[in-house]
Formats: C-alpha cells, sequence, structure tokens
C-alpha cells in the first residue's frame, strides 16, 4: 500500500516543469505501474482502450484551484507530486466505517523523483501533524478560513485536493508538480489483479481495527489483507500513526517489487485489467488525466526499484500540549525541505531526534 514529458525530457506533459519522472510510494507507485501498462496497451494500436482507459479517469484541476500564490516553480529536471489516501467512507468504502462529514486524507505522501530519474525521496507526513492551514477555497469555490495547529488531514477534509496541495507548498516551500489520489476500494482490487504482494512479518500482527492477523513468517497478501496491514496501527510500535507509516513504507518496497515481477506484459488480458483497476482507483491532477498523459508519466517513472526509494516519515515530536498530536521539529524539518528543493538526498541527521524513528513498527515487515 499513488505526474509528462516532451522532447526536451520535461516531465510536464504540458511543459510546465520538470524534466521526465520517477517512482514512489503506495498509491504514487500504483499509478505509476498503471501508466506503464498503458504504455504497451497504446502500443496494440487499440483505439477503444484508450476510449476504455479516458473514461475512467476523472482528474482535478490544482493550478486553476491555486492560482499563482505558489511556490516557485523551479525548473531542476526534479519532479514533487502530492500522493494522498483518501480515507472516504462511501460508496463501496462504507465497510471500513462511517464518515464523519467528509473523507479525510489518510495516507499522505511528498514524493521527490530527483534529476536524471533514477532515484526518489518519500517523505510521509502523519495525518494527525499539527499544521498551520492556510485559507484556501473548497472544491465549491467557497472560502475556507486559514487556521492554526490544525491536523494535517484536515485540509483536505475542509478544502479537498487543492487545499491539501497549498498546505504541503506552505509547509515545505516546494510546488507540487502533480497530485494523485487513490482511494480504498481501488487499492485492494488493484493488489488483487496483481496476484497480491508478497512480504515477511518478523512478528505476529493482530488488529481488529484492520481486520489483520498474520503470524511470523512470509505471505502473500491478497488486497483485502493489504489494505489491512496499511491501516494496521494499535497493534504495532507504540500504537501511533507513526508506527501505520513505517508499515505502509515497507508496504510500499514490497509492492514495487511485485510490479517490477509480475509479469502482466506478457499476458495483454491482464496488462488491460491491471491498467482499467488503477485508472479507476486514482485522481489524478489535469495533467495526468488522460491515457496519453499516464502514458507519459510511465516512462519516467518505469526504471525506478525498492532500492532506489529513500522513504522516511516528516521528522516530529509529540506535541507537549496533547500527546496524541505531533508537531514537526522545524530545524530537522527544515533540513528536509532544504535537501529536496536542492535536488539532494535527505541527510541522516534529519531524522536522527524524530518521534518516527522510535519505537519503529518497520522492522515488523521485510520485502522480499
Amino acid at each position: 500500500m499513488a505526474e509528462q514529458s516532451s522532447s526536451d525530457s520535461r516531465i510536464r506533459s504540458r511543459g510546465k516543469r520538470r524534466k521526465q519522472p520517477t517512482k514512489g510510494r503506495r498509491a504514487m507507485t500504483i499509478a505509476a505501474w498503471s501508466a506503464a501498462g498503458l504504455v504497451l496497451v497504446g502500443g496494440s494500436g487499440l483505439g477503444y482502450v484508450y476510449f476504455k482507459l479516458n473514461g475512467n479517469i476523472k482528474g482535478v484541476d490544482i493550478n486553476a484551484a491555486l492560482g499563482t500564490d505558489r511556490p516557485e516553480n523551479v525548473d531542476n529536471g526534479s519532479m514533487d507530486i502530492l500522493v494522498l489516501g483518501s480515507d472516504s467512507r462511501s460508496g463501496a468504502n462504507s465497510e471500513y466505517g462511517t464518515d464523519e462529514g467528509a473523507a479525510r486524507s489518510d495516507t499522505a505522501m511528498i514524493v521527490h523523483v530527483y534529476e536524471g530519474h533514477k532515484k526518489a525521496s518519500v517523505v510521509s507526513v502523519p495525518r494527525d501533524t499539527l499544521v498551520d492551514r492556510p485559507q484556501c477555497a473548497d472544491p465549491k469555490g467557497k472560502t475556507v478560513s486559514g487556521e492554526t495547529r490544525a491536523m494535517f488531514n484536515t485540509a483536505y477534509e475542509v478544502g479537498g485536493p487543492a487545499c491539501a496541495v497549498k498546505t504541503v507548498e506552505k509547509m515545505s516551500g516546494i510546488r507540487m508538480d502533480h497530485y494523485i489520489e487513490v482511494d480504498f476500494t481501488g487499492f485492494k482490487t488493484l493488489i488483487d489483479k496483481l496476484g497480491g504482494v508478497e512480504i515477511t512479518t518478523t512478528q505476529r500482527i493482530d488488529d481488529s481495527k484492520s481486520h489483520l492477523s498474520l503470524e511470523p513468517g512470509t505471505h502473500t497478501l491478497d488486497g483485502e489483507q493489504s489494505l489491512g496491514l496499511v491501516r494496521t496501527r494499535k497493534s504495532v510500535g507504540d500504537g501511533s500513526d507513526l508506527g501505520r507509516i513505517q508499515l505502509q513504507q515497507a508496504f510500499m518496497k514490497a509492492f514495487i517489487n511485485q510490479v517490477k515481477n509480475v509479469g502482466v506484459f506478457t499476458n495483454p488480458k491482464k496488462l488491460f485489467d491491471v491498467a482499467d483497476t488503477a485508472t479507476k482507483a486514482i485522481t489524478p491532477d489535469s495533467e495526468l488525466d488522460s491515457a496519453n498523459e499516464l502514458m507519459t508519466f510511465a516512462r519516467g517513472l518505469s526504471g525506478l526499484g525498492a532500492e532506489d526509494v529513500q522513504m522516511i516519515t516528516l521528522p516530529v515530536e509529540y506535541d507537549p500540549a496533547d500527546p496524541n498530536r505531533v508537531v514537526p521539529l522545524k530545524a530537522a524539518s527544515l533540513q528536509v525541505w532544504t535537501a529536496l528543493k536542492q535536488d539532494k538526498p535527505i541527510p541522516a541527521s534529519a531524522v536522527k531526534d524524530s518521534a518516527g524513528d522510535k519505537g519503529a513498527a518497520g522492522s515488523l515487515v521485510n520485502s522480499n
């Protein structure tokens, strides 16, 4: 348990920023893989396939919603993508609970693809992180007031994708080139289409909230189990969202390996099934909302393996006023954002004092 191209190797399909892309985290990799499938489907000359897949894709125009009040659009060959996993409980997702007024972003990752597209870094943002949420407009154009010490995932709740992007850009000072959202049901179905994901657990995992029970050992998780793993929290680490993030990151590396080894390209029907499922599972920004644009996106993402992706959690500490919330470590977070702005690896010193690296849950799961 996830954004273009041009002749000068720029990544954005409409020529707006950075050269070609590369791969990243849970939903991010889902989108990358679906696009890779589209490359072959398109090569078959089946025009109706494009028509079918285009009909699956519903994009959101982040650029129009945010206007010009954004960080500088740097053209240094890198790319940044905000990937959200939505926890909406509407429709087919209702089996996971009921909505409390609106959907929230259950998983949030900032994926930075370095120049040359051979390496990527992923920064997971805990949903309970207290941030200064800026004023933004919701999907209906209504102004939503800003708020200090707001939980990070409320940005999506009150203002939708554009507000989530604006909040990330305010936090980081980095302009997001793309946005991709994945929902529960689409994620689960895609894992099943891929034949499951193999992981090894080093300890027993038994979580009644996520409905997952696994003994230590190697398992091929189906979609339901995979969803359970990336939602497991209470039974791992310190029971917080920080432990769950580490499980998600371990699963993501296993997922990347599975995508590379699944053998879909030799099976046209499976290829189409995967592409069909993936394009239904995601909501991309408007610069990735066609089969052609996703194909171009995929060409830049296809070169990365799990070993090429650095994954960290935003450096945080527990909030002194509320131990159920976390706040960014200012100096360490600045190190992270500065490294990405400069297209450099994130230094180990940035995360050494973070609560996200203590009481680790990631050691519970190994990718195979």
